[in-house]
């Protein structure tokens, strides 16, 4: 897989966040007496004051120096962030931030991430931010150290800031004569909270922001050195597994744990109400009494779960909370011609490769829990009040995961082994999922049914949009204990918050729900379910695979319907300057319009800013299709990206590409099997995602560099474009409009044969 980059100068200062107030910093401390605003990341709700607003991305939240760097006497340089490696190879892009613009090379600095001990709180890592809002606060808080460390050299070498020059931790003046980071932080308190303004340098200048640094993960990956929480070993640690119901609300009536205290290996057997585990010294020990334990418990018969045949139809009965995002109304042609189309999504889960993780160690009345969650703040508080403690004696350190974007089991796990940590005081104790309750138990993404009817004039021009959309919760992150599974579960169980619709701009269900394309009368409405028939929470793009999905596929039939090329019909409709640069560079890399195709072949086009406010993606594909077996192939791909300033182009190449064949696995092949009584995809059989024989022969990314300009979240930006994509281009080689997904299979074979 290959791309090239083109460069766009834009002025650096664009980066800088403006703001009309500028409040002394003595007015800081008295955090009390300051207004407050909430901002909502995800579920994950934070407080900031007036007088940082005017900081860049998490240093609102987090504005002093040191919580971001520190520099001890020796020199040594430890960087921190509150954002997590979950795959994306943030934690190298972070670090070459970092290095940039503390003038060092990236190898002379000790990077962390998230770790309530000691990291900033930045909420969860999630929804395209890490770069926009961890790398833009790390941006300024370098520069920031940087200017503060060379102003004190200058003060004591009775020089001027301008005439010193930094490098890899060393401050060097004309005459010779230099002072290390460690000898000139001795000269500055770094615990201050950072300005509004940095002394960042000029993007020209740049020489690690930029280049394709080596991600520091992936060498332990390729070789199977220990890399992820599940490969984590302590010494005198215990193995656990733990029993799950059946089925959803579903109690325990009785185990046979006598007989089960008797196997080899087997410590205890922990019971909780309907919380059931076994501990063993062992982790094959501890999965052979799971299973004996599992076989000879009885649960009552809990609750049924909805028919399969009627999801779609029985969504718009219980989403009873409409809400308008989007109300536009101007002067515009009389329609000539309106089409009108229904599209739908069945549920779908996170298929983690690795089952979900955790181990935590009870000791000195201090709960510390190592584990994959994407928010270990939000986690730790949520373990503090379903166990009681202060959460000063909980701390939750991030290791990687293998395997997950989105709300998996990480934070439930994570409660599985806090708790029964606690009852294994002074040993650690990891627990891991069995591969079914990682299917089963999973928070699914939700089924959605959207509708679009739209007109155009006579001229082929778009005069009107109507678009509604139903869906249940997209995020149901811990907020409180009663969001974890085991907390509802105990004797005591704890009550999930209520579900909650996301806002706008960033949108839940509702996400990328406003089309970026210039209508003259545009209506949007979100139709938010409060219930949720399963299980259901936060999956890559959230509401963008699906909401992008029906726009794209509409946007084509639109320009059919209009005697227009797919790729001009929309440049047509597009003011941002921005997306048509990389529309107009997707379909010249493609070739744009191709020739006739062979037989059974077909392109397709698609356009999407990742929540109108993250990296642009344009994508031009080609499919093949077995008529036969309804089988489909992503053959090829070409995508153009805007992300902004690019930090490390390869990581960038990678998301995107990962997204192209992620989405291609959801959009063409995966849905969620389960009845009345049960999930049934409880193991890769049941529940089939694209495999590597399936994997498109060439994904081609094209990346735009704007210099200076503001960091964008590129990692789920593919999601929604390369599904409308894939749709266009079945309807190119099928001649079949296909509307739910998933669209491949049987449903697809026999659209063909009908």
């Amino acid at each position: 897989m290959s791309g090239n980059d083109e460069k766009i100068d834009e002025t650096r200062r664009r980066f800088m966040m403006s703001g009309a107030l500028m409040v002394t910093f003595s007015m800081l401390p008295g955090v009390k007496a300051m207004a407050q605003e909430v901002i909502a990341d995800e579920g994950a709700a934070v407080h900031i004051g007036k007088a940082t607003q005017a900081l860049a991305g998490s240093l609102k939240t987090n504005p002093y120096l040191d919580a971001w760097i520190r520099i001890d006497a020796a020199g040594k340089v430890t960087v921190h962030t509150g954002k997590v490696e979950l795959g994306t190879g943030v934690r190298t892009a972070l670090l070459q931030v970092a290095a940039e613009e503390l003038d060092m090379a990236p190898s002379l600095i000790t990077f962390l991430t998230a770790d309530t001990g000691a990291s900033p709180d930045e909420g969860l890592t999630a929804g395209s931010h890490t770069i926009a809002d961890s790398g833009s606060a790390l941006l300024n808080a370098a520069a920031q150290v940087r200017g503060l460390l060379v102003d004190a050299a200058a003060t004591h070498f009775g020089v001027q800031s301008g005439e010193l020059i930094a490098r890899n931790a060393v401050i060097k003046a004309p005459d010779g004569r230099a002072m290390t980071y460690g000898e000139a932080v001795r000269l500055v308190d770094l615990h201050r909270v950072a300005t509004p303004t940095s002394p960042l340098k000029d993007p020209a200048k740049f020489d690690v922001i930029g280049t394709s640094l080596q991600r520091l993960d992936i060498p332990a990956k390729v070789t199977g050195l220990p890399s992820y929480v599940q490969d984590m070993t302590m010494p005198g640690m215990l193995h656990a597994r733990v029993v799950m119901p059946p089925v959803y609300e579903a109690k325990l009536l009785e185990t046979n744990a006598p007989e089960i205290l008797k196997m080899p290996g087997v410590v205890r057997v922990v019971r909780n109400g309907s919380l059931l585990a076994v501990v063993a010294k062992g982790e094959w020990q501890a999965v052979q009494a799971q299973r004996a334990l599992s076989a000879g418990s009885r649960w009552t018969a809990g609750r049924s779960l909805p028919d399969p045949s009627t999801v779609h139809r029985d969504l718009k009965q219980i989403s009873t909370e409409h809400i308008e995002i989007a109300n536009v109304h101007t002067p515009a042609g009389t329609p000539a011609r309106t089409l009108s189309a229904r599209y739908s999504k069945r549920y779908m889960m996170h298929g983690s490769i690795g089952p979900s993780c955790a181990v935590a160690l009870y000791k000195d009345s201090t709960m510390t829990v190592w584990t994959h969650s994407q928010g270990v703040y939000p986690l730790r508080d949520g373990l503090a009040e379903m166990l009681s403690m202060p959460k000063e004696k909980i701390r939750c350190v991030h290791v990687e995961g293998s395997g997950c974007y989105g709300h998996n089991g990480a934070d439930d796990v994570a409660a599985h082994a806090a708790l029964i940590a606690r009852e294994m005081d002074g040993a650690p104790v990891r627990v891991q999922w069995m591969r079914e309750q990682e299917h089963t138990w999973d928070h699914f993404t939700p089924a959605m049914v959207t509708e679009v009817s739209a007109s155009l004039d006579a001229g082929g021009t778009m005069v009107d949009w109507n678009y509604s959309l139903w869906s249940s919760s997209h995020n149901e992150r811990i907020v409180n204990a009663g969001r974890l599974i085991p907390a509802q579960m105990l004797e005591k169980p704890f009550a999930p918050a209520p579900s909650v619709p996301m806002v706008q701009p960033e949108g839940g269900g509702d996400r990328n729900a406003i089309p970026l394309y210039a209508f003259p009368n545009m209506h949007v409405m979100n139709n938010f379910s409060p219930t949720m028939p399963l299980h259901t929470s936060a999956m890559r793009s959230l509401g963008a695979h699906m909401n992008v999905f029906s726009i794209e596929a509409t946007m084509d039939e639109l320009a059919a319907a209009a005697g227009a090329d797919p790729v001009a019909f929309r440049l047509k409709h597009m003011q941002d300057p921005r997306a048509r640069d990389v529309i107009e560079l997707a379909a010249r890399r493609f070739g744009w319009p191709r020739p006739p195709r062979k037989r059974n072949h077909g392109v397709g086009f698609a356009f999407g800013k990742y929540k109108n406010l993250m990296a642009y993606v344009a994508i031009a594909v080609e499919v093949s299709v077995v008529p036969e077996t309804g089988q489909v192939r992503l053959e090829h791909a070409e995508v153009a990206v805007d992300s902004g300033q690019i930090v490390n182009p390869d990581g960038i190449r990678n998301q995107i590409e990962g997204g192209v064949i992620q989405s291609a696995s959801w959009t063409l092949y995966e849905e969620l099997q389960f009845d009345t009584s049960r999930i049934r995809s409880f193991d890769w059989s049941s529940y089939p995602i694209l495999r590597y024989s399936a994997a498109p022969h060439s994904v081609n990314v094209h990346l735009i560099d704007r210099p200076g300009a503001p960091f964008l979240g590129a990692a789920e930006a593919s999601m929604g474009p390369t599904a409308g994509a894939i749709a266009n281009a079945l309807f190119d080689a099928t001649g079949k409009r296909l509307r739910d997904m998933p669209l491949a299979g049987e449903s697809l074979r026999r659209q063909i044969d009908a």
